[in-house]
């Protein structure tokens, strides 16, 4: 079950840089992201008045305010600096490498922030991950033209919004059920990307059947299955691991692209493939063992080394899955 959720995971990730670069040629950022998130967000919120209201039950005003920070920075930021860097030229293949950075910005800060022990086999599948996606997006980088050295650092930044908004879902100690957390995630997307729109005059969308295409398409497979899929990992397994998985973003969606849009997809593609395929293979399989033998602790940041406390009414968390409960 994990094995195939690692891989819907990664191909529903994937998807959103596609979807990216399909809506960047019909409209802006802002009108895609506006219009990807308002109609699914008015959805949700009549579904939570109506089928969901049990979900919403003992929630505190301090739970929804912190789901809702949670989802300024994984989504809305996160999004808002992957589109914006495809339409100022970067490639997506290299916006993925940068965002493939992730695990080992993660890993890092794992010990000191969450406490959890990243052995030396999962610093050595980090490594190699971050050697894997660099050979799959290295010439594309080298060979732009036309790109402002800056532009680099904007999918950068979306890197970093989704690192804290791990880490701060995992510090969180109150559970959320996934219905509310995708709500409010969406719904205060929704409202930044709408406000954005409205004051770039980009609020109306084209008459152009491609937008509406790519919308549906970052809704179904981004929004549900890589938005959700990410932090039911993230509840199930651990930073480390749903992170190991962004290692395969950059080869994937190389491939997706090759098929797609008919991009070039030679032999460094193929060997980063295999190099990140490697390094997923070498932090998964470390985190299966036992108690760290120098720390005694679990090696890799599973559910169960987060914080757990019986409640009365114990809520799974959700697309911001929380890491404990109150």
């Amino acid at each position: 079950m994990n094995a195939l959720l690692s891989i819907a995971f990664v191909l529903c990730w994937s998807s959103g840089f596609i979807g990216a670069k399909l809506g960047a040629g019909s409209a802006a950022a802002v009108t895609v992201l506006m219009w990807r998130f308002l109609p699914l967000a008015v959805i949700l919120l009549v579904v939570a008045a109506t089928l969901g209201r049990a979900s919403w039950r003992g929630l505190a005003a301090r739970d929804v305010v912190r789901q809702a920070a949670i989802g300024v920075l994984s989504q809305s930021g996160y999004l808002l600096t992957v589109y914006y860097a495809i339409q100022l030229g970067v490639s997506s293949g290299t916006t993925a490498l940068i965002d493939g950075v992730q695990p080992l910005v993660a890993g890092a800060l794992a010990g000191p922030l969450l406490g959890q022990y990243v052995s030396r086999r999962q610093w050595l599948g980090l490594c190699l991950g971050v050697a894997g996606v660099a050979l799959v997006t290295t010439a594309d980088a080298m060979a732009a033209n036309g790109v402002a050295a800056w532009a680099y650092l904007v999918p950068f930044l979306g890197m970093l919004s989704l690192v804290t908004a791990t880490f701060l879902e995992s510090r969180s100690r109150t559970r959320v059920a996934p219905g509310v957390a995708l709500t409010v995630h969406c719904a205060t997307s929704a409202v930044l990307f709408t406000v954005f729109a409205v004051a770039a005059g980009a609020a109306a969308p084209p008459a152009d059947a491609g937008f509406w295409a790519a919308v549906v398409w970052l809704v179904v497979l981004s929004t549900f299955g890589g938005y959700g899929l990410y932090w039911l990992i993230l509840r199930r397994s651990g930073v480390t691991k749903v992170n190991a998985l962004m290692f395969l973003m950059a080869p994937v969606t190389a491939v997706w692209g090759a098929v797609m849009f008919g991009e070039a997809f030679g032999v460094q593609t193929g060997l980063g493939l295999g190099v990140g395929l490697a390094a997923v293979a070498v932090v998964q399989r470390d985190g299966r063992g036992g108690p760290s033998r120098k720390t005694g602790r679990s090696p890799l940041p599973d559910p169960h080394s987060l914080p757990v406390c019986p409640a009365p009414k114990p809520q799974d968390s959700g697309h911001r899955l929380s890491g404990g409960c109150s």
